[in-house]
């Protein structure tokens, strides 16, 4: 059993997507720690916003397996492989984190996540999972928050899927 940090967001019906997301990681995985919703600007390109979110789960599955089953839970709610990296996107799962775990591949697997260094990752995180520490720089994420240029963040949206 691991415990994996990971990284949500839809910019296409995104509260939507992202409760669906959430009743099926529980389905899944069962427990949640989940963080308040955020509202983001696309980054990469000119885009909607985004709706971001992290979540806490402990998983039966390796993090290869784990990042099999988010691949095909998104291409469940439509997301398209064919587009650039940088586009519209009803659901974008990542795996932040998976225990202490340094990994590259198979694939674009990489853990920790490079997008750590941004709010919509990081701000989200820091809030589930403040004391947990990256295994790269050994830096708890709310430390990280805490100094980070975009430090103390956007206010979160007002929904009732938080916490559970």
């Amino acid at each position: 059993m691991g415990r994996a940090c990971l990284s949500l967001g839809s910019n296409q019906n995104p509260l939507r997507h992202l409760r669906e997301a959430l009743d099926e990681l529980r389905a899944r995985f069962g427990t949640l720690v989940v963080s308040p919703f955020y509202r983001t600007k696309a980054i990469g390109y000119a885009g909607a916003d985004f709706v971001n979110a992290a979540v806490v789960i402990d998983s039966d599955l390796d993090p290869v397996a784990l990042d099999a089953w988010l691949h095909a839970l998104e291409d469940a709610h439509g997301r398209r492989r064919d587009q650039p990296r940088y586009s519209d996107r009803p659901l974008d799962i990542d795996i932040v984190f998976y225990d202490d775990l340094v990994l590259r591949g198979p694939g674009h697997l990489q853990i920790p996540r490079p997008e750590l260094q941004h709010a919509f990752v990081l701000q989200p995180l820091a809030d589930i999972a403040p004391e947990f520490r990256d295994p790269v720089s050994g830096t708890s994420l709310g430390e990280l928050w805490a100094s980070h240029p975009d430090f103390p963040g956007l206010a979160p949206l007002a929904t009732d899927d938080s916490g559970g």
